[in-house]
């Protein structure tokens, strides 16, 4: 299986999109694609929804990249992480390095929630995430 990657710009930062497997075998393209991101210093975000499998290659990888953020004070997110994947970052810790979209977009949705009152309008959930 292969890896494709793309990256988006935008104010916020950049958005790169994995698609396929992150192994042994496409490992290292996924850091070639990451570490000059990361070394940019906006924040990023790591799309992983279309990311069928993570091996122990791949997880060292995004270990690389979290050390590497944590060094130069970038902010990574991980979203779109599917239930196998997940289950495997988290027997492995590797959770707890990241944050997830999940976890930002339910903080985005109580901010918006608390704005909202003050304002008398509702953001919608995209409305919340560009926001933040």
């Amino acid at each position: 299986m292969t890896l494709n990657v793309k990256e988006r710009r935008n104010k916020a930062g950049t958005v790169l999109v994995a698609t396929g497997e992150i192994n042994s075998e496409t490992s290292g393209q996924l850091l070639a694609a990451l570490l000059p991101l990361v070394r940019e210093g906006r924040p990023l975000r790591i799309d992983l929804t279309a990311v069928t499998y993570v091996s122990s290659a791949g997880l060292r990888t995004l270990l690389v990249v979290y050390r590497e953020a944590q060094h130069a004070g970038v902010a990574v997110t991980l979203y779109g992480v599917s239930e196998e994947v997940r289950f495997v970052m988290s027997a492995t810790g590797f959770l707890d390095f990241f944050e997830t979209g999940e976890a930002a977009a339910a903080e985005a949705k109580a901010k918006a929630k608390a704005g909202s009152r003050a304002a008398g309008r509702t953001r919608t959930p995209v409305e919340s995430a560009v926001a933040r």
